[in-house]
């Protein structure tokens, strides 16, 4: 019995021109993004007296339009590659953004979100894939933290200059925040390369399929809807008690404290973390961290204390994406890397919309039976019951030392 070759030695990580390409963009995707969706509420409620009920439907429509093709453009980018599909959002993204800025009426205003939407849901599990696609298995938690730490710098950047940009006009605004994603379309025309796929689906929605009756993909994706039905309370029940404790100029501190922890922390946290902990280990317990922070916020009797918990908060919040991507690629077959992005889609669009509701719900409830711990202790056991459930599925999940073993041996 002869004994098996020992492992290669882990390549070291650094940024290929493709890899440096995708972080740059999602930068200024997230940019743009939070530079004119801020000012839509600004400009149509504040300025021209619209009824905030109609630009809630307009931002509502916006995210189901993205989170609903999100699924099928994953398809899609493991029959066509992701790089057509990820020009071509960003294109159709900066019709949108750039229209929103000439809407005069309601139903303009729909149509530019919805183009919008839709520009969102084709490159969004594609980029995914295509992250996937050119970085190597090891370096992928370090990848998605990079991608993470972008994306919460476009955060932190965006309102800055969307506040910045108001002065010179709604409309100016909106063509500066369409320009990124120009920006980001010949960058990315020029650094990412054609990935064909290696087996190419039966048809669009065979991977979809297999992504379904994936029972452990499935309910790894099921699980995580309770980890973003609390992610989603930073807008929500956190927002509300910031501004009870300190007024509306406390979205200001709030938000900035959030993204700019993950911009400083989230990759040096997350080498810590990829050193001491295994990947279901550190996920696990980042939903904890964001659960017990949740519920020490129902504690909270000042504005600092607040701030304390948002930051125990986040820094569950900025481990959990890397680790939930890095899963996802390491459950995906073969050509089917897309397929499993936009499945996982469901976590944030399901776990999302039912947190945007039950938050504003519990806090309503909790006002209503003079019990203000109501909607923090209610979170708190969502995300012990969440933690619970991942406990169980992530049993089922390889790691990673398992997968290059079995591939060892298959070869």
């Amino acid at each position: 019995m002869t004994a098996a070759p020992p492992a290669p030695a882990p390549t070291p990580f650094r940024l290929s021109a493709a890899q440096f390409g995708l972080i740059a963009v999602t930068t200024l995707m997230w940019g743009g993004f939070f530079l004119v969706i801020p000012l839509v509420t600004v400009h149509f409620v504040g300025d021209l007296k619209w009824a905030a009920a109609s630009v809630g439907l307009v931002l509502g429509l916006r995210q189901l339009t993205q989170q609903g093709l999100t699924v099928f453009g994953g398809a899609w980018a493991d029959r066509l590659g992701p790089r057509p599909l990820i020009l071509a959002g960003c294109l159709i993204r900066t019709l949108g953004f750039g229209w929103m800025g000439f809407a005069g009426s309601l139903p303009e205003l729909l149509a530019a979100s919805v183009l919008a939407g839709i520009g969102g849901g084709l490159f969004d599990a594609p980029k995914s894939a295509a992250i996937t696609a050119v970085t190597a298995p090891e370096h992928r938690p370090r990848m998605f933290s990079l991608i993470s730490i972008a994306g919460n710098l476009g955060m932190v950047t965006g309102p800055l200059l969307g506040a910045w940009l108001i002065v010179l006009g709604f409309q100016r605004a909106s063509l500066i925040a369409a320009s990124a994603y120009v920006v980001a379309f010949v960058l990315l025309a020029l650094t990412l390369p054609r990935l064909k796929p290696a087996q190419v689906p039966a048809d669009t929605f065979s991977g979809l399929k297999v992504a379904l009756h994936d029972r452990v993909f499935r309910n790894f994706t099921l699980v995580l809807c309770g980890y973003f039905l609390l992610s989603t309370q930073l807008n929500v029940a956190v927002t509300l008690r910031a501004v009870e404790l300190a007024g509306p100029g406390a979205t200001g501190p709030l938000y900035g404290l959030s993204a700019g922890l993950a911009v400083v922390l989230q990759y040096p946290l997350l080498r810590l973390a990829e050193r001491h902990l295994r990947v279901r280990t550190v996920l696990v317990g980042a939903v904890l961290t964001v659960a017990v922070a949740l519920g020490l916020m129902g504690l909270a009797q000042t504005f600092a204390q607040l701030l304390a918990c948002v930051a125990l908060y986040s820094l569950g919040t900025m481990l959990v994406f890397p680790m939930q991507q890095t899963l996802t690629a390491r459950l995906a077959p073969e050509g089917l890397v897309g397929s499993y992005f936009g499945f996982s889609a469901i976590s944030l669009g399901l776990g999302g919309a039912v947190g945007n509701f039950v938050g504003g719900a519990l806090v309503d409830a909790g006002h209503r039976l003079d019990f203000h711990l109501l909607p923090w202790l209610t979170l708190l056991l969502v995300g012990l019951v969440t933690a619970a459930g991942l406990t169980g599925v992530l049993r089922e999940i390889p790691t990673r030392e398992q997968m290059e073993a079995r591939q060892r041996q298959a070869g």
